[in-house]
């Protein structure tokens, strides 16, 4: 019996070295959606490096990486005092929710506003990076619901990470941030835990390390154990010996 597995990279246009692995992992391995980050320097290289391919593109909306779109003057709750993003460890050490909820959706809707400028249409599929916050999450719905988009909704669903999408139940492996992390076993177990009541989706970020990068991120040599993953031959034939079709999701 067919499983459908969605499998997608985050963090297009974080660094040149990320935007290197997940061209590779697009071009000679398995990843057929990516998320693309607006805001950061190196966005525009990561979008010609995979420009030739048909990949599922969505937006990853950023609060906590790089600088804003909008002047920070007019959102002070979420950038530090030389106007960056505050890092996802301040939100995460956070007694309380900061986010002011009409400040980050003039963010959110300047970002989606680039994605159009720079991509020339809507985005497959639309999300967060690496934030945890009601009031991100109120945002980004906000923002969906005015332009219609395909919002990856965060949801419980008995106790597991799952997102809504189209009304389907997508039940999450993103484990990167674990000790002894290993990317094949995740896969693994992402396809042979499938239900017929909800899609499996591995959420990888994919990348090399360069100095931006080390400088910057939490999430370094997981990126390069993906890479390796994405585009092992074996992976992909082992795919196929077990009946899973790599769905994008504006296949859903």
């Amino acid at each position: 019996m067919e499983t459908k597995l969605i499998i997608r990279a985050d963090d297009l246009g974080y660094s040149d070295a990320v935007n290197i692995g997940i061209e590779r992992s697009v071009h000679k391995g398995i990843i057929n959606n990516v998320g693309v980050m607006v805001n950061m320097p190196t966005t525009l290289d990561g979008l010609s490096m995979i420009r030739d391919t048909k990949v599922c593109l969505g937006l990853h909306v950023v609060i906590s990486s790089g600088r804003p779109l909008l002047n920070p003057k007019f959102i002070p709750s979420i950038v530090d005092d030389d106007g960056a993003f505050l890092s996802s460890a301040d939100y995460r050490k956070a007694p309380n929710d900061f986010v002011n909820l009409d400040e980050v959706i003039l963010e959110i809707e300047a970002q989606y506003q680039k994605f159009i400028e720079l991509v020339g249409r809507k985005p497959d599929y639309f999300e967060g990076h690496a934030v945890v916050s009601d009031n991100f999450f109120k945002g980004l719905l906000v923002v969906a619901k005015c332009h219609q988009l395909n919002l990856l909704q965060v949801t419980l669903n008995s106790g597991r990470p799952s997102l809504l999408f189209k009304g389907h139940s997508l039940h999450v492996f993103m484990e990167s941030m674990n000790k002894d992390y290993n990317p094949y076993q995740t896969l693994k177990r992402a396809v042979l835990s499938s239900c017929d009541e909800e899609y499996p989706m591995m959420i990888c970020h994919p990348g090399y390390l360069d100095d931006y990068l080390v400088k910057h991120s939490s999430l370094t040599t997981p990126r390069t154990k993906e890479v390796e993953m994405l585009t092992d031959p074996q992976v992909r034939a082992w795919l196929y010996q077990h009946q899973v079709r790599l769905i994008k999701y504006n296949e859903i």
